[in-house]
């Protein structure tokens, strides 16, 4: 497993301290995480032209994580995506969450106003890598119950970032976490990732309406612009007159994964090769999710889940508002997100798998992606 270094990453405005830990493996791929948001903030490994390439979008200080709205690098929840009109319902129950998206500002996005991208969280370091907790007050963003978290974050020798979740609560509450990170395989630097390609393992998406939310169709990908069920430039059809692709200002949408166990033979230096290693993908419900290719860094990043459903967002809102890593400004589409998830708006669509965690059970769910060059 990598080996872990700690250090300060500065102070937030009400003076509370933020640390970073960076995870090193032996091939010398480095992933740093910070305290605030538990948020991946970089991740850098060699390319195939034996270079070093950071490819996660974020910022060099605290100060603009702070001010940061488009989520970079950060753990969302207690429910990630959108809910209409802030209304979940548990056991028949209505709950009213915080109203922070949408035209009238209707909408629950994120875990509302102050949800776990704004916390900060408690770090501890473990055989399995960097794991962060935090416990999430009854009531908070209009949440039933207190619900404690723990988000942990393994680097492989092998290049492979693990990211496992578990929540429990006192209450019957709702639970969908993801991680946000936005990824450009040409290095954060570049200003696009339209000319990089993309598979998604899914043949069908769910419909929104204007607001991104879920009809509660399913539209088969087929004859869409929406097909990536073969590698395919992303930018290609990301601008045709296509009802989905205006109401989204782009890709902003769920794609229902098959129900396909991941494929992987186990090599040394991978997740799962040791018999003790508590990370398996045969044995803990991976499935294959997404691939993202680089023809400029020669790099693909391939993404399993255990969560049913991944939404593609192609960076339809960053607008280079504030200063990132190296005072690049992130303009429009300068990366991407790929983030496991329950279908979004599923309260208003009980067909759709429900995001509720029961009381005094434990929920788990599993996302890795593995970087290399080809």
């Amino acid at each position: 497993m990598a080996i872990i270094k700690k250090e300060d990453f500065g102070t937030l405005q009400d003076g509370r301290k933020i640390e970073k830990y960076t995870l090193r493996n032996t091939k010398g791929t480095e992933v740093k995480i910070i305290t605030y948001g538990a948020r991946l903030v970089s991740w850098r490994v060699m390319t195939s032209k034996f270079e070093f390439v950071d490819v996660l979008l974020g910022y060099e200080d605290i100060a603009s994580y702070e001010q940061d709205d488009k989520y970079l690098g950060a753990i969302v929840g207690r429910h990630a995506n959108r809910l209409e009109d802030g209304i979940a319902v548990i056991g028949g129950k209505e709950y009213q969450l915080e109203q922070n998206d949408g035209s009238r500002k209707q909408n629950h996005l994120h875990g509302g106003f102050s949800g776990f991208d704004k916390k900060v969280w408690e770090a501890e370091e473990t055989h399995e890598g960097l794991k962060l907790t935090l416990t999430s007050p009854a009531g908070e963003g209009g949440y039933p119950g207190t619900m404690k978290v723990s988000v942990l974050y393994g680097l492989s020798n092998d290049n492979e970032l693990s990211i496992r979740y578990e929540a429990v609560s006192d209450e019957d509450t709702v639970c969908n976490l993801t991680n946000h990170a936005y990824f450009n395989l040409d290095g954060f630097e570049s200003d696009s990732v339209m000319r990089q390609k993309l598979r998604i393992f899914a043949d069908s998406f769910t419909e929104n309406d204007e607001e991104s939310l879920p009809t509660g169709k399913i539209i088969p990908v087929e004859g869409t612009p929406f097909d990536f069920r073969e590698m395919k430039v992303i930018g290609e059809r990301i601008d045709e007159d296509d009802t989905q692709l205006k109401f989204g200002k782009g890709y902003d949408h769920n794609w229902i994964l098959r129900n396909e166990p991941a494929e992987v033979v186990m090599e040394p230096g991978m997740f799962g090769y040791d018999p003790g290693c508590p990370i398996d993908y045969l044995e803990g419900g991976l499935k294959n999710a997404a691939e993202v290719e680089s023809e400029k860094t020669g790099l693909l990043l391939r993404v399993y889940t255990t969560m049913p459903g991944i939404q593609f967002y192609s960076g339809n809102y960053l607008d280079g508002k504030f200063n990132g890593k190296k005072g690049v400004h992130f303009p429009r589409r300068s990366g991407l997100c790929l983030e496991s998830q329950y279908y979004p708006n599923a309260f208003k669509h009980p067909e759709f798998p429900q995001p509720i965690l029961k009381k005094g059970e434990v929920w788990k769910s599993q996302t890795i992606y593995v970087l290399k060059a080809q």
